[in-house]
Formats: C-alpha cells, structure tokens, sequence
C-alpha cells in the first residue's frame, strides 16, 4: 500500500513539475483540432494523433504527446537502426511514454537538456533511452545510475 501511495506522490509532483511544458502542448494540441487532431489519453499522457499537418512522426511536450499517425500503436525502427541499419522496431507510444517520465523529472530543463545533447538524433541520449524503456520496459532515464 505504501509504494501506491508512494507512486501517486511522485506522479502528482512530476505532474506538476512539467505543468508549463504541458500547457504550451495542450494549446498545440487545441490548435491541432481543424487539422484533424484526435485527442485521447494513453501512456500517461494526453495524446493528439491524426492530424495533417507534419510528417508521421510524434512529440512529446510534457504530460501531451502531438502525434500525427492515427494512434501510438504503431512499430517505428529504434533511432539506431534508423540511421545505421537494422530492424529493431519498438511501439512508439511506449517510446513516447519515456518522453513523458523525462519531463515529469526534468520539467522545464528536459528542451534544453534535449538539445544539448544533439536534438534529434540516434546519438541523443534521451532517444536512446527512450528506446531502451520501449524495447525492455526499464531505463527511461537517460543519465548512467552509480
């Protein structure tokens, strides 16, 4: 019983935490609405899948996740595979969710942290951790535990 409470604790606080980023991708998501935006609730985020206006790529800001596939079930090369070669695919809400936790840690700091560490890239940090907790379920954080 301790450790829900426990985890509810921690959820609320990052909640709040990445409260700023979440706004700013609430008003995206909002905006996305005429360009088709679906909005739903997966993987610990609010989600808007389906739009038109970029790519079939997805972001997260926040506690939101902008993703302009249908839904997060779909399978996406991992960000090594993607720029080396391979086939290893994760589900790319789980891949996302990872992006969630970062932000509930990190708040404001995750953009700034994410871009210090070469943006989107295979050689990202984040990504790769990202990747991790998709394929294994562990490893959201991107720094080395001691």
């Amino acid at each position: 019983m301790q450790e829900i409470t426990r985890n509810r604790i921690l959820f609320a606080t990052g909640s709040l935490w990445a409260l700023p980023v979440t706004l700013f991708g609430l008003i995206v998501g909002v905006l996305l609405i005429p360009f088709g935006a679906r909005l739903s609730v997966s993987d610990s985020a609010l989600v808007f899948s389906g739009f038109r206006v970029f790519g079939s790529g997805a972001l997260t800001l926040g506690q939101v996740i902008l993703n302009a596939r249908p839904d997060l079930e779909d399978l996406v090369l991992t960000y090594d595979c993607a720029a080396n070669g391979g086939v290893e695919c994760v589900r790319l809400g789980t891949h996302e969710k990872a992006h969630v936790y970062q932000y509930m840690a990190l708040g404001v700091f995750f953009p700034l942290l994410y871009f210090l560490h070469g943006g989107i890239s295979h050689k990202n940090r984040f990504e790769q951790a990202a990747d991790r907790y998709a394929l294994t379920g562990q490893g959201w954080w991107p720094y080395p535990r001691k």
